[in-house]
């Protein structure tokens, strides 16, 4: 019996030993298992950063083109400087020709030599020269790693629209960030063994992974044509004073843009960072994020549903006696003296705000708000870049008719640049709505396209007969009307020009005008659109038909060049400005519009002056404005 309870308790004791030893065999199992699978990627990491230094080897960002191949922006070689202290040797010898290289103070690399860190930063875009003398200097723990600084070889060129990138070389607005994706390649490192202190060890293997480089962008944006709007918006901006200028040309056909310029701008390769302020308001692409009342170049859409709608014929007469009353609220037409009898061709060329006015209310808000919308009005245009605003329209329940009235001839709607001109290309390539785009195409460095874009219909707002009716209309507003400085000699243009009043705090603002004009050309067959913004010009000479459009008719004679058009024989007849100071406005307008002149007046009374003045030339369909004493109400 002693025997028994004797064995069971030794066979009690060899159990718990062996539960005890698998336990421990199994804590052990575990551990290697978390360590080996769990935490391996984490551990090797860190293995490899003990005992392994490496140089990044910075991977050049794509380069970005126009649709032609010339080169936007593009990479310069530059240096890091960088050391890693427990390598250096004599801290006050390194410290002196770091200094006294790269023109720091020694106390400042003094202070970063002595880091407890593995590798410490000194300088970074660093001129191949210094590079080169740092290098030369052998100084112990000092490393110049290569990498690539953005160079835009054009400078202030397409600033708005190019973007930048920050001082790590990622993009930051723009095409630079917008693409970021695609422009970044992969860094590359060089490998050396190292102790345990981080010295390199002479006798130790180096590892070289090259970089990738990033994809190259070719634009929609066609240089010569940009050259032609930056040119023109700067030479705006000096003739007008005015708080901004800008310009978009458009492929009518494909919804491409080939060029975007605004003035003021600044310098891609002198970028003032240290002023946040300033850099966001010259950076900042006002064609795709803001929105302004587009005026009477609006009204092309207005014209376009009532012939889509049928509501207007060519035998529909409309009479301007110089305002129209819409719910009890007088509503003036620009041209205060009235046009009198009008049809629609008269309408157009005239600009009559009564006839579209009329025209909106035929409509009714359904029918007009339909047609608007299917232009993309109220919506996003879904261009490749960031911030697109989409416009403001009023809901549509809350129209009443004098806001109906108003929306036909510009007023109560705010639209953005890109929203206004895409719109425009639709209403005169035959009725085909286009995406606008910026990106082209991405090329990866071995040559494969890995992105082509393809033209994106957003819609079909009108016919194609309607189209060809709208055409026709536009083209007498640069032949005949208020458009003709737009006119270039030999080339049929048509368009529309535009006057806006600004509103600040919901109030008008007295003075303050944006001044348009929207045209495309060849008119038979249209190839581009351009549209001309000059945002508050200085003094009285403020309508779209004198301030903006000579300048787009500028970038038109540009396009003509650069494309190769011919130029049909075209002569113009000139006359002398007749002397009508002192007269009333109505004698004077009759006067200057018998003689085969358009004209604009500020103020209603008596003639203080012309633009332009008594016995100089006018070409005969061209603009003269008349500034009379007294105001036009």
């Amino acid at each position: 019996m002693k025997q028994t309870n004797s064995i069971t308790k030794t066979q009690k004791r060899l159990l718990i030993v062996i539960i005890s030893i698998t336990f421990l065999f199994c804590l052990l199992f575990g551990r290697l298992i978390w360590l080996q699978i769990v935490k391996g990627e984490f551990l090797t990491s860190k293995a490899t950063n003990q005992w392994y230094r490496d140089i990044p080897i910075t991977a050049p960002r794509g380069k970005i083109l126009d649709c032609t191949g010339t080169v936007l922006a593009d990479n310069k070689p530059v240096y890091t400087v960088y050391v890693r202290p427990n390598a250096v040797t004599d801290k006050a010898s390194v410290a002196a020709a770091l200094s006294s290289a790269l023109g720091l103070s020694e106390e400042v690399v003094t202070k970063k030599l002595s880091q407890a860190q593995s590798e410490v930063t000194i300088a970074r875009n660093i001129e191949t020269e210094t590079a080169d003398e740092i290098e030369a200097a052998d100084l112990s723990g000092v490393y110049c790693a290569p990498g690539y600084k953005r160079n835009y070889p054009y400078g202030n060129m397409l600033s708005k629209v190019i973007g930048f990138t920050n001082i790590d070389n990622d993009g930051q607005n723009g095409i630079e960030g917008y693409y970021d994706k695609y422009l970044s390649g992969m860094d590359g490192y060089l490998y050396s063994d190292a102790d345990i202190a981080g010295r390199e060890l002479e006798i130790g293997k180096t590892r070289y992974v090259p970089a990738i480089p990033g994809c190259d962008l070719t634009l929609s944006i066609n240089r010569q044509i940009q050259a032609a709007a930056e040119n023109a918006v700067f030479a705006a901006q000096l003739e007008w004073g005015a708080k901004s200028c800008s310009a978009i040309v458009m492929d009518v056909n494909t919804g491409g843009v080939t060029a975007m310029a605004s003035y003021p701008s600044y310098d891609l390769n002198d970028i003032p960072r240290d002023d946040i302020d300033l850099l966001n308001l010259l950076s900042k692409n006002s064609l795709v994020t803001d929105v302004y009342e587009p005026g009477s170049t609006f009204k092309i859409f207005t014209t376009a549903a009532a012939l889509q709608n049928a509501v207007v014929g060519d035998t529909n007469r409309f009479y301007c006696n110089g305002s129209m009353t819409v719910d009890g609220q007088r509503i003036k037409c620009w041209k205060t003296t009235g046009h009198g009898s009008q049809n629609l061709a008269d309408g157009v060329r005239n600009s009559c705000n009564v006839v579209f006015m009329n025209l909106a209310l035929s409509l009714g808000k359904e029918r007009l708000y339909k047609t608007l919308r299917s232009f993309g009005f109220g919506n996003k245009t879904k261009i490749d870049f960031f911030g697109e605003s989409p416009g403001i329209m009023m809901a549509e329940e809350n129209i009443k008719n004098v806001d109906l009235a108003r929306i036909g001839f510009g007023q109560a709607v705010a639209v953005t640049p890109i929203q206004l001109i895409s719109g425009v290309c639709a209403a005169v390539n035959g009725g085909t709505l286009y995406e606008p785009y910026l990106l082209q195409k991405a090329t990866a460095p071995t040559g494969t396209v890995v992105y082509e874009h393809l033209p994106v219909i957003s819609g079909k707002p009108i016919d194609a007969d309607i189209s060809a009716r709208l055409r026709q209309l536009l083209v007498g507003v640069v032949a005949e009307g208020g458009g003709s400085k737009a006119g270039v000699a030999g080339i049929k243009i048509g368009g529309k020009t535009g006057t806006a009043q600004k509103y600040r705090d919901g109030a008008i603002a007295q003075g303050k005008y944006v001044s348009s004009f929207v045209g495309f050309a060849p008119a038979d067959n249209p190839k581009y659109a351009v549209l001309f913004i000059v945002d508050e010009p200085s003094g009285y000479t403020y309508y779209g038909s004198l301030t903006a459009a000579p300048y787009a008719g500028k970038i038109f004679s540009s396009i003509a060049d650069c494309e190769g058009w011919e130029r049909e024989e075209e002569e113009k007849v000139y006359i002398e400005m007749p002397e009508v100071t002192g007269m009333s406005t109505y004698q004077a307008v009759k006067i200057l519009e018998d003689l085969g002149l358009e004209t604009e007046t500020v103020g209603l009374g008596t003639v203080l002056s012309t633009t332009p003045a008594a016995g100089l030339k006018i070409a005969v369909g061209d603009v003269a404005l008349i500034r009379s004493d007294g105001d036009d109400s």
